[in-house]
């Protein structure tokens, strides 16, 4: 697993910072507006326009409440999965990746 970008919560959504090792951009998870059941919570967006990818929100076994994270751009050779949860102690966010099996 890795962190690959750390957001902060607001009334808007996440804002925050992707920084994988080819990718530094600042990133904004926008809530989506509620008209489709299987349409993203949070299109996420690169700059004020650029679509980079999308999220859902999701509940762990454990209770624990995150959103699953699909990103995706022309120059990655596929999508990158992750998660973005609470960090303990903070109003922070990460955004961590870990490799699907068979990848």
């Amino acid at each position: 697993m890795a962190t690959i970008g750390t957001f902060t919560r607001s009334e808007n959504g996440f804002s925050g910072q992707i920084k994988p090792v080819r990718l530094n951009v600042k990133a904004k998870f926008a809530p989506a507006p509620k008209e489709k059941d299987k349409g993203p919570d949070y299109p996420i967006f690169a700059g004020q326009s650029v679509g980079v990818g999308a999220a859902w929100e999701k509940t762990s076994n454990a209770g624990r409440e995150y959103l699953s994270v699909k990103l995706d751009d022309p120059s990655f050779p596929a999508p990158v999965f992750a998660s973005l949860v609470a960090v303990e102690g903070g109003d922070c966010y990460a955004l961590i990746w870990s490799r699907r099996s068979g990848d």
